[in-house]
C-alpha cells in the first residue's frame, strides 16, 4: 500500500471508553484523530475540503449513527462513515451500506481490522479531494479569458499574489521591463476580479504630449481651452466602477502629478473647466519599468505620489530569468497565431529551442510572440534566418541546458502531437500516450496545455 497523505480520523461516540480506547489504538499507528462525544458537534467541526473519515457509534441518544451519516451526506456525500454496530445492528447496517456507508465494524472490534478499513477509507477520500483538485484545474484551464503562463517559482508566486488581491479594492503597482506583460497583468486582475463588467481604461502616460495629458485622464468641459468645441469625459470618469491603467505612470509630467495624486487619494474628479466633482469607484492599477524610487530621490517623480502607489507591488521577471518558461510560451504563441492565420502548427525543433534558451530576450515576452508568428507565418527557417544573434548563441546549450528541462520540452510536445492527432480526444490521447487520466491531466496541467486549442 502506497504512502497516505496525512488525514484525520473522527470518532464519535457517547461511550467514553470505547472513545478513549480508539484514540489510543489510533494514536499507536501515528492516525491523527478528533473525539467527539457528541454528534452535533462533529457536524459543526467538518470542512468539505478536509481528509477526514468518521467513525461513528450507530445508537447514540442525542443523533443516531444512521442520521449523524444523513447530514454528513448534506455537507458532503464523499466523506466516508464507518459505523460501530453491535451483534443485532448487522441488518440495519448492511441496508446502511446499501444507501452510501463506507462500511461496518462489529463490535468487539478487532484493531488492525478497523486500523485497515480506516485507511481504505482515507485512500477513497484523498483520491475524491485530489480529483476535485484536478477537475478545477482543469476548468480553470479551459476557461476562455486571459491566462498568465509559466511554472517558474517566480511565476507560480506572481500568480498567488494577484489571485489574493485582486477582488481587493487596492491599488496595484507593477514593475517589469518593456514587454515583459505588464498590461497582461493588469487586464487579468481587471477579468478575474469583482469589477469584470465595467471598463478597463489603459492610458500609456509617455505617449500623450504634456499639453492633453490632463485632459485625457481627467477630462474638460466644452471651452475649456482653444479647440475644446464639447464635452470631453476622461479616462478617470469613463472607467469609473472598472480599472484605470496607467502605464508608464514614470513618464507622468510632474505638474500633473499632484493632480493625479488628489484624484487617487479623493477618488474625486473635476474636468477641466468644470466645478462639479465626480465621485469616483475605480481601482488604479500603476505600471513602471524604472524604479520609481530612485526617480523620487532624484526629484524627477513626487515622493507622495510613490507611497501612495507603493502599496500592493507586483513584480513580472523578465523572460531571462524564467528561461524554463520559454519553449511552453513559444509553443502557445505558434499554436494562437496558426489558429488566427489557419497555418499548421509546427512544434519547435531540439536546436530551434536551444536557440530561444541561449538568447537574452531584451524584449521580453513581446519579442518572443513576435518571433512565434513570424515562425507560424513564413515558417522556421526564414524566421530563425532573421535572427543571426540567435543562431549565434546556440553554441552553448550543451553546457547551460539542464536534462530536466529538455525532457519536459519533448515531453510537453509529445503530448501536444498526440492531442493534435486525436482532436483533443481524451481518451484517444491516453491510450496513444499509454498514460492513465490522472497523469495526463497532471501534465498538461503542469505544462499549460489546452486541449481546446486542439479541437475541431
Amino acid at each position: 500500500m502506497f504512502e497516505l497523505s496525512p488525514f484525520e480520523v473522527f470518532i464519535v461516540d457517547d461511550d467514553i471508553q470505547v472513545l478513549d480506547a480508539l484514540e489510543q489504538m489510533f494514536m499507536l499507528e501515528d492516525i491523527k484523530t478528533k473525539c467527539f462525544s457528541s454528534p452535533l458537534n462533529l457536524l459543526k467541526s467538518i470542512d468539505p475540503s478536509s481528509p477526514i473519515i468518521v467513525v461513528t457509534d450507530l445508537n447514540m441518544p442525542e443523533l443516531d449513527g444512521l442520521s449523524l451519516f444523513e447530514k454528513i451526506k448534506q455537507i458532503d456525500p464523499q466523506i466516508p462513515v464507518i459505523l460501530l454496530t453491535g451483534y443485532g445492528d448487522v441488518s440495519i447496517a448492511v441496508k446502511a451500506i446499501r444507501d452510501g456507508v463506507y462500511d461496518f465494524i462489529e463490535k468487539p472490534f478487532n484493531n488492525e481490522h478497523v486500523v485497515d478499513v480506516v485507511r481504505r477509507a482515507a485512500e477513497k477520500r484523498l483520491l475524491v479531494l485530489e480529483n476535485n483538485k484536478l477537475r478545477q484545474a482543469v476548468e480553470q484551464q479551459s476557461t476562455a479569458g486571459l491566462r498568465i503562463l509559466g511554472n517558474t517559482s517566480e511565476m507560480v508566486a506572481m500568480r498567488n499574489l494577484l489571485d489574493q488581491v485582486k477582488d481587493l479594492p487596492a491599488d496595484v503597482l507593477i514593475h517589469g521591463d518593456t514587454g515583459a506583460g505588464k498590461e497582461l497583468v493588469a487586464r487579468y486582475l481587471h477579468d478575474n476580479g469583482a469589477r469584470a463588467k465595467h471598463n478597463f481604461v489603459a492610458i500609456n502616460c509617455g505617449a500623450i504630449p504634456e499639453d492633453l495629458i490632463e485632459s485625457e485622464l481627467f477630462g474638460a468641459e466644452a471651452g475649456a481651452y482653444t479647440g475644446a468645441n464639447k464635452q470631453r469625459i476622461g479616462k478617470f470618469e469613463y472607467a469609473n466602477g472598472g480599472t484605470l491603467f496607467l502605464d508608464e505612470i514614470e513618464s507622468t509630467p510632474m505638474s500633473v502629478q499632484i493632480k493625479l495624486l488628489r484624484v487617487l487619494e479623493e477618488r474625486k474628479v473635476t474636468r477641466i473647466g468644470g466645478h462639479q466633482q465626480i465621485d469616483l469607484d475605480i481601482r488604479i492599477v500603476a505600471a513602471t519599468k524604472q524604479d520609481l524610487r530612485e526617480l523620487s530621490n532624484q526629484g524627477e517623480f513626487r515622493l507622495d505620489l510613490f507611497y501612495r502607489l507603493n502599496l500592493v507591488n507586483v513584480f513580472i521577471p523578465a523572460l531571462r530569468d524564467r528561461k524554463p518558461d520559454i519553449g511552453m510560451l513559444f509553443n502557445h504563441f505558434s499554436q494562437i497565431a496558426a489558429a488566427n492565420y489557419h497555418r499548421e502548427f509546427i512544434p519547435l525543433q531540439v536546436h530551434e529551442l536551444d536557440m530561444l534558451m541561449q538568447y537574452d530576450w531584451p524584449g521580453n515576452v513581446r519579442e518572443l510572440r513576435n518571433l512565434a508568428e513570424r515562425y507560424v507565418l513564413i515558417g522556421p527557417e526564414a524566421a530563425f534566418a532573421q535572427e543571426p544573434h540567435m543562431q549565434q548563441a546556440s553554441g552553448l546549450i550543451t553546457e547551460n541546458m539542464g536534462l530536466v528541462q529538455r525532457v519536459e520540452f519533448f515531453e510537453s510536445r509529445l503530448i501536444e502531437e498526440a492531442l493534435s492527432i486525436h482532436k483533443g480526444r481524451i481518451n484517444q490521447t491516453m491510450e496513444h500516450l499509454k498514460l492513465p487520466r490522472k497523469t495526463l491531466y497532471d501534465k498538461m496541467k503542469k505544462f499549460s496545455i489546452n486541449r481546446h486549442l486542439f479541437t475541431e
